[in-house]
């Protein structure tokens, strides 16, 4: 499952809001998807680094699901 974790603390370090972010493009849809932890689009996450002057890793990380025996 993909978490977007890394996204709140690097927007903690660089103190950006999500208003930071809607003024710089991202979508209010978007935003609420990143709040339910649904998908977003690799074009989201280009300018979320952008904004963000950060990397991939700064935005999002891959958790793998618990497989049961």
């Amino acid at each position: 499952m993909i978490s977007y974790a890394p996204l709140k603390r690097t927007m903690e370090q660089c103190k950006a809001t999500t208003y930071t972010l809607q003024k710089h493009g991202v979508s209010s849809s978007s935003i609420r998807r990143i709040k339910d932890g649904d998908s977003i689009s690799t074009n989201t996450i280009d300018i979320l680094c952008e904004i963000l002057n950060c990397s991939v890793n700064d935005i999002i990380e891959f958790i793998p699901n618990k497989k049961e025996d």
